[in-house]
């Protein structure tokens, strides 16, 4: 079996990488039938001479491998027929500007496995760059604060080495009293929660968050029943919530009408409730002055992220009044944070962490037969057609819904 580690052809180009030179190395000497062969790129956090020099073979050409492992979306017309690719689609939520990626796959008869559904038994995400995500998104939110109220600055993250320089920096500035609330407890959320504690800054209860004053900075780590509730209020549980989305309503304005700094690291599944809409912006007592939005879903549940920003101009303004782009830096501005691939600010430190987890659960199933079928469910395409557990894609490909 010959896997090739492809230069991510997305612009801008990604840095991360599925699996380290020191992976690599380490697989060669675990499997003894593997091939692993890695084509040449400018861009990649791990130079070429880092894979030659642990025994991986550079090269120009990468057609002649088996399984083709990347990052981001794979260019159309770099796709090769007929092999089976690795890589983030963005198309298990049907998002429209990927539809014709899919369409592509099916057309040239590849097998398409999505890392995002990466998943074990009980569907629990395997491999993911989520808590790098998180990390990284709460860092440029404290940034994008003192950036906003001209009161301090940060050196962007991806100027910095890694975890530990980042919260180094953080710690160098002095914050305000503000109130920071940060929705979520998945990967993402406690990523940010690590950078938030690494900091020094103070967590609180979900009640004293909204009732007390502080003489210090604190924040308030929520989960999806903190800021949602059932709308006939014959239960309050998680596992409803996730069931019957529609039934409940968002009660998050509790937050907003006493938060300076939003960190948005929730998982937002279709149907729930937005989190706060454009009236609830426009509401005198609405206090958040910056939205650090790492889940980053447009023009939804986050009323303010109007777009994804990039790495090189991660801040940008929303008008309550207007609904409309404005400078950040303009008064009655919310400055919005909302860079979509944040880990690749921090590349070298997400590709190790994803490049372990990818080497304990995915590589071997190539060589057990596959027996806790995790490429079964990770398989989206396969002979031209969408595979069973994906064909509510279907209308999505047709283009009819």
């Amino acid at each position: 079996m010959k896997f090739g580690i492809i230069k991510e052809g997305k612009n801008p180009p990604d840095k991360r990488v599925v699996l380290t030179p020191k992976a690599c190395k380490e697989l060669k000497n675990t499997f003894s039938d593997i091939e692993i062969i890695v084509e040449k790129s400018e861009n990649r956090t791990f130079a070429d001479r880092e894979y030659s020099n642990n025994g991986i073979e550079i090269v120009d050409d990468v057609a002649d491998a088996d399984v083709m492992l990347g990052v981001k979306e794979v260019p159309i017309k770099s796709l090769i027929p007929n092999k089976k690719y690795f890589f983030f689609s963005h198309t298990i939520k049907k998002q429209p500007y990927n539809r014709d990626l899919l369409r592509a796959i099916l057309d040239k008869n590849i097998e398409l496995y999505d890392h995002e559904v990466i998943t074990d038994q009980k569907e629990i995400r395997l491999v993911a760059f989520g808590r790098y995500a998180g990390i990284v998104g709460a860092y440029n939110g404290i940034r994008a604060f003192g950036l906003k109220n001209r009161s301090f600055q940060l050196p962007k993250a991806e100027e910095l080495e890694d975890q530990k320089q980042l919260i180094q920096e953080l710690k160098k500035i002095k914050l305000p009293n503000i109130k920071i609330v940060l929705s979520g407890k998945g990967r993402v959320s406690n990523g940010a929660k690590e950078m938030l504690d690494g900091m020094g800054l103070k967590e609180v209860n979900v009640n004293d968050y909204l009732n007390e004053e502080f003489d210090q900075p604190v924040y308030c780590q929520i989960d999806v029943l903190d800021y949602n509730y059932r709308i006939d209020e014959t239960v309050h549980d998680m596992f409803d919530f996730f069931a019957h989305p529609e039934a409940y309503a968002s009660n998050f304005y509790r937050f907003a009408k006493v938060s300076d700094l939003y960190i948005a690291g929730h998982f937002y599944g279709s149907g729930a409730p937005y989190l706060f809409t454009r009236d609830d912006a426009k509401k005198e007592n609405f206090k958040i002055q910056v939205v650090a939005d790492i889940s980053c879903d447009i023009d939804g549940p986050v009323a303010s992220t109007l777009r994804a920003s990039t790495i090189a101009e991660p801040v940008y303004g929303y008008d309550p009044e207007t609904e409309n782009e404005v400078d950040f830096l303009d008064p009655k501005a919310i400055a919005v944070m909302a860079v979509d691939n944040l880990p690749n600010e921090l590349p070298r430190d997400a590709s190790q962490g994803f490049s372990e987890n990818f080497v304990t659960h995915v590589i071997p199933a190539f060589f057990n037969e596959d027996r806790d079928g995790i490429l079964e469910r990770a398989r989206m395409t396969q002979n031209g057609k969408l595979t069973p557990r994906y064909d509510y894609l279907q209308g999505y490909v047709n283009g009819s819904k």
